[in-house]
């Protein structure tokens, strides 16, 4: 090297025990925007319904569970149309579901990447936050236009009011709880593989433990003390009362302060074992 020229990066091991790299993360942000677009336009490339697919899937689950639990098991809703209260649900559950599942498969999914070319590997994990969000804001759009539809009909429960400054706190509050759960699990995967088949079936399993379905007046004790344990309880409830509101939205509202102090440890924590499984998990993969 001629004593000129200067080596433009230098790559240094890293031994503090809370170094998270988030300063290297913002200089890599054309990266990050790089696989947003990868996430999001390699999902549903050569589909004949492209992005649509993003409003299919939870309008077709919002169907179903309109029609065996709203119809068939006749399942109150608080008295609101059951379309929309299960349609609000299912997308704010989807952003949670599908961050932390995708999150979760961080190394196992991008090992060879990892191996060839240096770059913050937690631009991986924050880049599908974004990708995810791009789906939320598409079927949030058409349930903005459902709602409307029906108020337009004379539905009064639904309302637009300075309220839906929430939908901000429930979004940031998901993301940072699916982004945390997702690193934790991430950094179990690389020795113990079983757990990314427990975090897929236990998503799956918890979406029945949270109020997407049932809301919170229709469960009796002490079950709802169980419910109210899981902190996507408030975040679903508040999200679905901001335009749906009943007594169940105002209550919501110290649970999401909670959920949200602990969604900052649960990310906290996910970025401290993603951070000390990162430096040498290419000799475990």
């Amino acid at each position: 090297m001629n004593s000129n020229q200067q080596w433009t990066e230098i790559i240094k091991p890293q031994n503090k025990l809370f170094n998270f790299k988030l300063k290297e993360l913002y200089r890599y942000r054309d990266l990050i925007f790089l696989f947003v677009k990868r996430d999001f336009v390699s999902v549903y490339k050569q589909t004949v319904l492209g992005p649509l697919w993003f409003l299919a899937q939870p309008l077709l689950t919002a169907a179903m569970l309109w029609f065996m639990f709203g119809e068939i098991a006749n399942i109150g809703t608080d008295g609101q149309n059951k379309l929309c209260f299960y349609f609000s649900g299912v997308v704010a559950w989807q952003y949670f579901a599908t961050t932390v599942l995708k999150t979760a498969n961080t190394f196992i999914g991008n090992a060879s990447m990892f191996g060839k070319v240096y770059f913050p590997r937690l631009s991986v994990p924050v880049s599908l936050v974004f990708s995810n969000l791009i789906g939320f804001a598409i079927q949030f759009f058409f349930l903005i236009v459902f709602l409307l539809y029906f108020k337009m009909q004379g539905d009064g429960n639904i309302v637009f009011d300075i309220y839906i400054l929430f939908v901000f706190v429930d979004l940031l509050t998901i993301a940072m709880l699916g982004l945390g759960l997702g690193l934790i699990v991430s950094a179990l995967t690389i020795k113990y593989r079983d757990f990314i088949y427990f975090i897929t079936f236990g998503i799956q399993l918890l979406m029945y433990a949270t109020p997407v379905i049932i809301p919170m007046s229709e469960i009796s004790a002490p079950f709802d003390k169980i419910i109210n344990l899981n902190p996507m309880t408030p975040i679903i409830e508040n999200f679905r009362g901001i335009f749906l509101r009943s007594e169940s939205f105002y209550e919501s509202i110290p649970g999401l302060g909670v959920t949200f102090c602990i969604s900052i440890v649960v990310l906290f924590l996910g970025l401290f074992f993603f951070s000390r499984t990162e430096k040498n998990f290419m000799d475990t993969v």
